[in-house]
């Protein structure tokens, strides 16, 4: 049946094998900056971090030891393309759909550089069709999984009778400097995981309707997040202003989006919200108002698995819909990350 709006037809989700304990973690950690100054209240973080576990591309011993840039490249080229290879196999398994009935490819990824790019990479692999709508996304940050979901549903809105195809991956672990015993590279170790998503979008099936998206950029804040161009490989930045930012500007920003679409913060029913960290799951749920432990979703998926960066709030919603299949309980649903820029995205779904 042909919808006048996209939908969400399958989501499905991969983790590489290595799984690492956050204690493990933190016992590494502690021999790896055992020089560093003020070390005691620096590795606070790991135990204050929400995460229990989390998974890797690579082996916990790989941390402790030296990598030059083309090392970690290969490293995520490699890895990166057996977990998309192995997420879009399972989004494709659970409707049914053939790689050659896909219109449209959405690319995203910010921890590692490939070109040609990683939905180039996976044509042969998956059997795609050669003339297939390619779209790479760079630099998006923890803010490309619903910013990448919003253009591979404009996609499938423009092509009506193929599906879009959205590919998500991150491979943080690779971008940890085990010389760098800066409160970022610290942080990120406390916090990052590694992850792919894969969605399909179809104005044909059924799932919750992609209702509109949006962005919204903040002035003067390009240096909140990102990365540094080291010559070992991408420093994170973090800016400590990040849960501030978001508690006393998100809403306002949310409701803007909202309002475009002749919507309001009283009419969404379910937050499906990026967990950057305990701090930030806080300020979100400061921002809209909401009762401290509302977004469970987001804690669940940070305790687990970790902060993936571009696929994590994607985690989140599969959580959402899962809980769905038993429980119909709700209507409308906003999907909000952030990214480098400083930016949120934002994806208002209906359940209908």
């Amino acid at each position: 049946m042909m919808s006048l709006l996209p939908r969400l037809v399958a989501l499905a989700t991969a983790v590489p094998d290595h799984s690492l304990d956050q204690d493990a973690v933190t016992e590494l950690a502690t021999r790896v900056f055992a020089a560093a100054p003020d070390l005691v209240r620096l590795l606070r973080v790991f135990a204050s971090s929400g995460v229990r576990r989390r998974y890797s591309a690579v082996p916990l011993n790989w941390f402790a030891e030296p990598h030059d840039w083309a090392q970690r490249n290969r490293h995520y080229l490699r890895e990166a393309v057996e977990l998309l290879e192995r997420a879009a196999s399972r989004v494709l398994d659970r409707v049914g759909l053939a790689p050659a009935d896909i219109g449209a490819i959405v690319a995203v990824s910010t921890t590692g550089i490939a070109t040609p790019s990683l939905d180039a990479l996976l044509i042969e692999r998956l059997r795609l069709r050669p003339d297939i709508h390619r779209l790479p996304i760079f630099g998006l940050g923890c803010a490309g999984g619903a910013i990448g979901l919003a253009h591979a549903a404009t996609l499938a809105a423009a092509m009506r009778d193929r599906p879009a195809l959205l590919l998500v991956v991150e491979l943080c672990s690779v971008t940890f400097r085990e010389g760098d015993a800066g409160k970022s590279n610290i942080v990120g170790a406390a916090l990052f995981g590694d992850g792919a998503a894969a969605a399909l979008l179809s104005c044909r099936g059924s799932g919750p309707a992609i209702l509109a998206s949006g962005e919204h950029t903040w002035p003067r804040s390009l240096d909140i997040m990102g990365w540094d161009v080291a010559a070992d490989g991408l420093k994170p930045i973090f800016s400590r202003d990040i849960p501030r930012l978001v508690a006393g500007r998100l809403r306002e920003a949310a409701s803007g989006f909202l309002a475009q679409h002749g919507m309001a913060i009283s009419d969404i029913d379910r937050f499906v919200c990026h967990p950057g960290g305990p701090k930030v799951i806080d300020a979100c749920e400061q921002a809209f108002a909401l009762e401290p432990g509302t977004l469970a979703d987001a804690r669940a998926v940070l305790r687990d698995f970790g902060n993936m960066s571009a696929p994590t709030v994607l985690f989140v919603l599969q959580r959402l819909l899962a809980e769905e299949r038993d429980d119909r309980s709700w209507r409308r649903a906003l999907m909000t990350a952030f990214g480098p820029g400083f930016t949120a995205g934002f994806v208002a779904l209906e359940n209908s």
